[in-house]
């Protein structure tokens, strides 16, 4: 009587160990992927990595080998994704509030701006570059720091709001139930509520649609621009550490070409500090919410 049952638990016994073996080595190899690529590029990195690299703007003959730094591309990465994020935020939180308080589950509006929301964050990037770069043209514009944060923050906007939007879909009904019963309006609802109770995942949302933007490079190559300089307002144009990457790495000096790493290296680092001050804050909105 016991064989069939032995039998079948062993079966399952079995099936459990591969799923942990397997589970066990594609964590592993997502691991030595991750520290093969970082230790790639600071290895590539360390000859062309000093301080005034990261505080001079590039000089005369920047890309045939000689002295200057990145400091123009730092700073421009910096204005484009901090400017373009929050432009994004600007349209993503109320749409996605319209989405979670005026319309209920088995709205068809809803389902459909989510499916378009959804059709927009699947373009390449390289499309909105090309429709950011037809709207210049045809508004007679040059490309400028303000083209490119608008251009990202199309990229962006489908990004964030989606992010934002499934995690306002896990607010608990009785809590706006409860709030309307307490006389609330809809905006106190929507920001005493929704916001606080969704705020860490608004800010995770906030940091993957930040990381999307200052790691982008097809989207500013025809409307931000590239220059040697540090923009001093919204008309200028902007140099970016992904574009900084790509044009150095075509160059044939392996100086610059070491330069290319360490552009890479500052971007890195930069995505990774974010993330570690992103989650410290996350920690600190969820003593808000309701569990």
């Amino acid at each position: 009587m016991n064989g069939p049952a032995d039998l079948r638990l062993g079966r399952r016994k079995r099936a459990d160990l591969f799923f942990r073996v397997l589970a066990a080595a594609s964590a592993a190899l997502v691991l030595l992927s991750l520290l093969l690529i970082l230790g790639t590029i600071l290895w590539k990195s360390i000859p062309a990595l000093s301080f005034s690299m990261l505080t001079k703007t590039p000089q005369g003959g920047f890309y045939l080998g000689k002295e200057g730094g990145i400091l123009n591309a730092i700073a421009g990465s910096l204005y484009l994704a901090v400017g373009a994020t929050a432009l994004a935020f600007l349209l993503s939180l109320p749409l996605a509030l319209y989405l979670n308080l005026y319309k209920g589950k088995g709205s068809k509006t809803a389902a459909w701006t989510r499916f378009f929301l959804d059709v927009l964050w699947g373009v390449p990037s390289i499309v909105y570059g090309a429709f950011g770069f037809i709207i210049m043209l045809a508004l007679g514009l040059r490309a400028s720091l303000l083209a490119g944060i608008l251009t990202v923050a199309l990229l962006e906007f489908p990004i964030l709001c989606r992010a934002i939007d499934e995690v306002m879909r896990l607010v608990p009904r009785e809590l706006k139930e409860a709030s309307d019963s307490l006389g609330a309006t809809r905006f106190e609802t929507a920001f005493k509520v929704f916001v606080r109770q969704t705020a860490p995942g608004i800010l995770t949302g906030v940091l993957l649609a930040f990381g999307r933007g200052i790691g982008d490079a097809a989207s500013v190559l025809f409307t931000a621009g590239f220059t040697d300089r540090v923009p001093t307002s919204l008309a200028d144009p902007a140099a970016t550490l992904p574009l900084a990457i790509f044009f150095q790495l075509g160059t044939p000096f392996p100086e610059v070409q070491q330069r290319a790493y360490a552009s890479a290296a500052v971007l890195t680092l930069i995505i990774l500090l974010i993330s570690l001050a992103g989650r410290a804050m996350s920690r600190k909105a969820t003593r808000h919410v309701v569990k």
